[in-house]
């Protein structure tokens, strides 16, 4: 499991190029059902738009798709798509409505419009970085509960929660690949008295 690169939450941006309007959505979706949701809910906002350009990339499959709606090949979906590559984003859908103003761009001006919406909304949108992360309970004595505060800090772990009784649990969250390096602290500070469990690898925006 390796980090990857995707977007929190849906940025919009709007462009005008000879009287035709640009109106691009870029959004985080996780599957083709999320996709094709997404873009229903663009076809229902602009019903009147001539055009919903789209294209997507998942992580699921590895699939990659992408529609011209209408448009001459070539100049509208894939460069939305050659976009949203070059950004290196995955698990990411960007739609572009345009509503024609009665003047004909030619291949290259088309390409130019799609590429610089999306791009407009990618600026705008919040890039979040996904790690493979694990979950860790740890209970130990309170007389080190402290120096294991520091020492879960320290091996860059995050405290979710902590319940205080005749011992404290600590609810942790951290990069996959850290836990041994913890565990081993932990264990050396309680002199082998911590109570450690560790999860399983799961993806989160750590």
């Amino acid at each position: 499991m390796q980090p990857y690169q995707t977007l929190q939450g849906t940025a919009h941006s709007s462009i005008t190029e000879k009287k035709s309007e640009f109106i691009a959505a870029v959004t985080h979706v996780e599957n083709e059902q999320q996709a094709l949701a997404f873009l229903e809910s663009i076809r229902a906002e602009h019903r009147t738009a001539r055009h919903n350009v789209y294209a997507y990339l998942l992580r699921e499959g590895e699939r990659t798709r992408y529609s011209d709606d209408g448009e001459p090949a070539k100049t509208a979906g894939l460069p939305i798509l050659e976009v949203l590559l070059h950004a290196g984003l995955t698990d990411v859908m960007a739609v572009v409505t345009r509503y024609f103003g009665g003047i004909l761009l030619g291949t290259g001006g088309l390409v130019r419009a799609y590429t610089q919406a999306t791009q407009e909304a990618l600026a705008a949108a919040q890039v979040v970085t996904v790690t493979p992360c694990v979950r860790m309970s740890v209970s130990l004595d309170w007389p080190i509960y402290d120096r294991a505060v520091l020492t879960v800090q320290s091996c860059g772990a995050r405290i979710e929660d902590t319940v205080y009784a005749d011992c404290v649990t600590l609810q942790l969250l951290m990069p996959d690949g850290t836990q041994q390096t913890l565990t081993d602290k932990l264990t050396e500070l309680s002199r082998g008295s911590a109570k450690i469990q560790t999860g399983d690898v799961f993806y989160s925006g750590f």
